[in-house]
């Protein structure tokens, strides 16, 4: 990952901010709505500033990354923006926006709360989509729902995967302790052959690769992160720098803008988001599968201000009972100081 710091962004002229034109444009009754704002309001010469966004091509909740930078989404609110190749876990990718290295990015919430409650300087401005997760067992399994997974052995990346934190969740809501469950550490690309060995007896990870193995090897699947009360949650959110929200609330608004047109143009044509996404996959995963995959999530999600701050708390309730979060944790107060309203 590069280590340049960012360079500072010059939205207008010295003398009006971006902030001001709009406002002058709005009093007049030049603005667009909402969805219209873009280069059309700054085309008197303002700069087109430039932001760094890190992504991971290794997962499909990555691709209205992909479009919103094929289909000019960005260009549509006069940015700029630099895409940065992310390989690592969404930690890491939370890192890398705390200290700079990256204006923002889109990651697993339930990888990043923890990181937030002890203070990473990171905001969360859009929640983008649910349904990636997936608990997978084999076509003879016993195991019927997560109900029976108190003493089997379940194959997870890693013991604060966010993965693993859903699935232990749902055993708690079960009346049973997650520590009753045998959560096995490997890499998610030996799932399938963990779990035909027998050294697991089910497999808990994202997509594109467990929707693969449910596919290609017959496995059933018991239990996702849209049942219940989670279908309309977000399992992925896009997370800014906080620098950039406190210095430079109208980059914060355009980015949280692009993506979400970006998300909902994705829902609405799963096919063509494929097709532009797909070739990124590492692992060559068709287009006609990847756009399976994106039909099975809510990429119409989009939940932002008060609507993702109450996601917020109902997933943070969710980790104190399963000890990840402090258990004298201020819920509300920890909501109020992640989420930030980008878009008011």
């Amino acid at each position: 990952m590069e280590s340049n710091t960012i360079k500072a962004a010059i939205f207008a002229p010295a003398s009006a901010s971006r902030r001001q034109l709009l406002r002058g444009a709005a009093a007049a009754g030049l603005v667009a709505p909402l969805g219209m704002l873009g280069s059309r309001v700054l085309a008197a010469g303002a700069a087109q500033p430039a932001f760094k966004i890190a992504w991971s091509p290794t997962a499909v909740c990555q691709s209205p990354v992909s479009v919103a930078l094929e289909r000019g989404f960005f260009e549509k609110y006069n940015i700029k923006v630099e895409r940065i190749n992310f390989s690592g876990s969404t930690d890491q990718l939370l890192e890398a926006i705390a200290t700079g290295h990256a204006d923002g990015g889109i990651g697993m919430a339930l990888r990043w709360f923890k990181p937030l409650e002890q203070g990473f300087d990171v905001k969360l401005a859009v929640g983008t989509h649910g349904g990636c997760m997936r608990l997978l067992v084999p076509q003879n399994s016993p195991i019927q729902s997560v109900n029976d997974l108190q003493g089997k052995k379940v194959a997870v990346t890693d013991q604060a995967s966010p993965v693993k934190n859903f699935f232990a969740i749902r055993v708690a809501q079960q009346g049973i302790d997650p520590e009753q469950v045998d959560w096995r550490q490997f890499p998610q690309d030996l799932f399938g052959e963990a779990l035909r060995k027998g050294e697991v007896d089910a497999i808990a990870g994202d997509d594109p690769l467990l929707y693969t193995l449910r596919e290609d090897n017959k496995l059933r699947e018991i239990a996702t992160n849209l049942d219940g009360d989670y279908a309309n949650r977000t399992c992925c959110v896009l997370g800014l720098s906080g620098k950039l929200v406190r210095n430079d609330p109208d980059g914060a608004a355009a980015i949280s803008r692009a993506v979400i047109d970006a998300q909902r143009w994705t829902a609405s044509n799963p096919d063509e988001s494929a097709r532009i996404f797909a070739p990124f996959i590492p692992s060559k995963v068709p287009v006609e599968r990847v756009a399976v995959i994106l039909r099975s999530h809510t990429h119409d999600h989009a939940s932002t201000g008060a609507t993702l701050r109450s996601e917020v708390v109902g997933y943070a309730q969710d980790l104190k009972k399963i000890k990840v979060l402090s258990q004298n944790l201020n819920i509300e107060k920890y909501a109020q100081q992640v989420v930030s309203d980008v878009l008011v």
